[in-house]
């Protein structure tokens, strides 16, 4: 089977199964009961409409108005399908309704509509103002487009962006800033050659000019060749602002010396002779699809330094309009835009060039593994799945729609950033306060697998974002080889301390430091000389327990109580004991403890106590007030056996203690989650709500909740997080990435007598 046909029966599977569309419409209220309906409808929506009649702007508050944009489009002008239709054109608009979910959580709604007249489309689009926070017009087709966009920007007080034009110019924009920052070059002193003259052509051009390209120094050709003063074929006022007063003729006449070539055209315009006249390190941006202009190998092949982009994504530097749309729409409806003008195009631009040439993110390195996202040639913008996007690009754009007066809902910079960092990182919001406790004391965190990437991208968001200071165990030649390639700022010894498991001038003082804490558990000097030069984690828990780190992080590979074993041998004495390990859920709905998912595989009644205690102390930690279940098979004594007996006797160990937390058991999961299952099951129970610490009477039983939870319920984990160590370790698992691991270095950057 060819890959086309392939292709084609898996894109119409795809949007077939297993229902027909990409989009539902979903309730984000309870309708559940008659209460809820007499809320949502008829009487009590009366109350929200008569809020909205007095003051629109309510409209808001009270409805999704603020966060929907309709996708209009009337299929003249769709992908590289041409006038297919409105009807034909539905998957398109429904996928771009997808990709403003996806990528800036703004709700779509796709609106096909049956009319070529752009006037009277205009009109329609106009009409729909009540309903929708901003229009995105798409693939409507020049000249129809600016007309269209011209007469509703005009009549309406929200914004409109015709996203073939501008959202294209954008990324071209960025593309562009880069590719001169490489060259060279500046954009005052470039010589451009384009080809197509339609809508997103012409507007890249014009942003180019903004960009500080002049006039004069544009040379645009079309099908029937340049843009000279006085042609009268198949010519429009747009084209006509960028006329040449000359007498060459053709692409291939004006395309001597040009520095960028930027081609949204069609297959094969440029030719490679053509490249071969351009200036050093040329720019050829070919953006016709799905066959550019020209193949980046026939133009490599006449200009080794070419710096290249196309539109497609098996080429690097693909100039994808996902890059923009969603967080220009973001930025603009979270201050209440009443247009996006060109301040806030041009912040667009600058965000998203200033992210390219930023480290590159871990998701994103993850969602694109292989390819080289280290800035250069071959990449020039950010990847679509980079998920910084969205708090550096639509900041940007609230913040120009502020300074130009067009933001109806001004809002607080710094606490926007937090709430668009909440909206891509679920972790974001909870572990607040935790970063906020770690700001306050400067601590050492040893990272054991300092080799690893997500152990590097941690350190390296560490040093960006918080006051801690990483150590990583490691071999230098391979942190800086790996560092190198992947893009990251640090280096060793530079920008953190690296301990060399191969050569460290303290390697005698740490295998004799093991050695006088096992000489008496059959650990000879050898072998202690040997752990010390191959076992990492051993050599991190020497480290802490010399004073030479404040606490450490191991266990991204292997298994979990391999190295607690060792970091029990150096670590563990009478004051510190693990109390069990606590691992944090993000649902949707809140978060919620489980405990001890890791350290003990049927805890007693002792060890379960300490477990509720150490749960309870550390979820005030994330500002969360504790409510603690134990969860058994067991249901308030209905077993005399098992779980269900540890517990009980855990809940009596804690009725003799002064606690300050709601704990309740032993019970099953869904009367710890439901309260009034709950209460019908025991009335009078000391636990009010839900809870949101549940405490296992197994470990498999926790471990097994908790990897339901992450691979089912789309839940976040945060830890695990071993308790009654003074926080001086933490052992993850080997699925952690590395924002996982810069969650556990605020964790563990937090003084050792506040948490343990």
């Amino acid at each position: 089977m060819s890959d086309t046909k392939s292709l084609r029966e898996d894109a119409l599977k795809y949007h077939e199964f297993p229902k027909p569309g990409k989009l539902e419409i979903r309730a984000t209220k309870p309708m559940a009961t008659g209460r809820d309906l007499a809320l949502a409808y008829s009487p009590g929506v009366a109350e929200a409409c008569i809020e909205i009649s007095k003051d629109p702007t309510t409209a808001s508050r009270y409805t999704a108005r603020g966060n929907l944009v309709a996708v209009v489009s009337n299929g003249s002008a769709v992908l590289g399908l041409g006038n297919i239709g409105a009807l034909a054109s539905k998957p398109v608009m429904e996928g771009k309704a997808v990709l403003f979910k996806k990528f800036a959580g703004i709700d779509c709604f796709d609106i096909e509509v049956n009319e070529s007249d752009p006037e009277k489309l205009a009109d329609i689009v106009c009409a729909l103002e009540p309903t929708f926070g901003a229009i995105n017009l798409e693939d409507i087709k020049a000249p129809d487009c600016f007309i269209v966009e011209k007469l509703c920007r005009e009549r309406m007080n929200i914004p409109v962006f015709h996203d073939d034009q501008h959202g294209t110019a954008i990324v071209v924009g960025a593309a562009a800033t880069n590719a001169l920052h490489v060259a060279g070059k500046k954009f005052e002193d470039i010589k451009i050659v384009s080809t197509g003259g339609g809508a997103a052509g012409i507007a890249c051009l014009n942003m180019l000019l903004q960009l500080g390209v002049k006039r004069e120094n544009v040379w645009l050709c079309d099908i029937e060749g340049l843009v000279y003063e006085g042609r009268t074929a198949d010519m429009t006022p747009q084209k006509a602002d960028y006329a040449q007063k000359s007498d060459l003729r053709t692409l291939d006449d004006v395309i001597e010396g040009a520095d960028l070539f930027l081609g949204l055209s069609g297959p094969g315009v440029l030719k490679p002779e053509m490249v071969a006249k351009m200036a050093s390190n040329p720019i050829v941006f070919a953006l016709a699809n799905p066959t550019p202009e020209i193949m980046p190998d026939e133009a490599r092949a006449v200009k080794p330094d070419v710096i290249m982009a196309t539109g497609r994504s098996d080429f690097p530097n693909q100039v994808n309009n996902v890059l923009c749309f969603p967080f220009i729409f973001r930025g603009a409806l979270d201050v209440g835009a009443t247009e996006i003008n060109d301040a806030m195009k041009v912040a667009c631009v600058e965000g998203i060039a200033e992210l390219a040439r930023a480290t590159t993110s871990a998701e994103a390195a993850a969602a694109y593994q292989g390819e080289q996202l280290t800035f250069g040639r071959e990449y020039l913008i950010p990847k679509p799945f980079d998920p910084r996007l969205s708090e550096t690009v639509a900041r940007a754009v609230a913040k120009a729609a502020m300074e130009t007066g067009v933001a109806t809902r001004p809002t607080d910079l710094d606490a926007y950033r937090d709430q668009l960092n909440a909206g891509v990182f679920k972790s974001s919001m909870l572990m607040r306060p935790v970063f906020q406790a770690a700001a306050t004391a400067s601590r050492r965190i040893v990272f054991t697998e300092g080799e690893d990437e997500r152990v590097l991208r941690a350190a390296q968001a560490i040093l960006e974002e918080t006051t801690e200071k990483p150590i990583l165990i490691g071999r230098p030649d391979v942190i800086n080889t790996r560092c190198e390639r992947l893009g990251l700022a640090i280096r060793p010894e530079r920008d953190f301390e690296l301990v060399n498991p191969e050569s460290d001038s303290r390697y005698r003082d740490y295998w004799q430091s093991y050695h006088a804490l096992m000489a008496r558990k059959g650990v000879a000097p050898d072998l202690a000389r040997a752990i010390m030069r191959t076992n990492t984690t051993a050599i991190g828990a020497v480290m802490v327990h010399r004073g030479d780190a404040d606490s450490m992080i191991c266990g991204t590979f292997g298994e979990y109580r391999w190295h607690l074993n060792y970091v029990q041998q150096v670590l563990g004495n009478e004051t510190y004991s693990p109390d069990g390990a606590l691992s944090l859920m993000i649902l949707e709905d809140g978060p919620l403890f489980l405990t001890d998912t890791h350290v003990w595989s049927q805890p007693t009644p002792e060890q379960l106590a300490k477990a509720a205690l150490g749960a309870a102390r550390h979820a005030r930690r994330f500002g969360v007030e504790p409510r603690v279940a134990f969860c058994s098979q067991s249901q308030f004594g209905n077993q005399n056996y098992g779980s269900g007996q540890r517990l009980r006797e855990a809940i009596a160990i804690l009725d003799t203690l002064d606690t300050d937390f709601e704990y309740e058991g032993e019970m099953n999961i869904d009367a710890a989650l439901d309260a009034d299952l709950r209460e019908r099951l025991l009335p009078g129970n000391r636990l009010t709500g839900a809870a949101n610490v549940l405490v296992f009477g197994h470990a498999d039983a926790a471990s097994g909740v908790r990897n339901i939870l992450k691979t089912k319920g789309n839940a976040l984990a945060v830890g695990p997080i071993l308790m009654g160590m003074g926080n001086r370790v933490h052992i993850t698992t080997p699925s952690v990435t590395a924002r996982g691991l810069l969650n556990m270095a605020a964790i563990a950057g937090t003084p050792v007598k506040t948490y343990g």
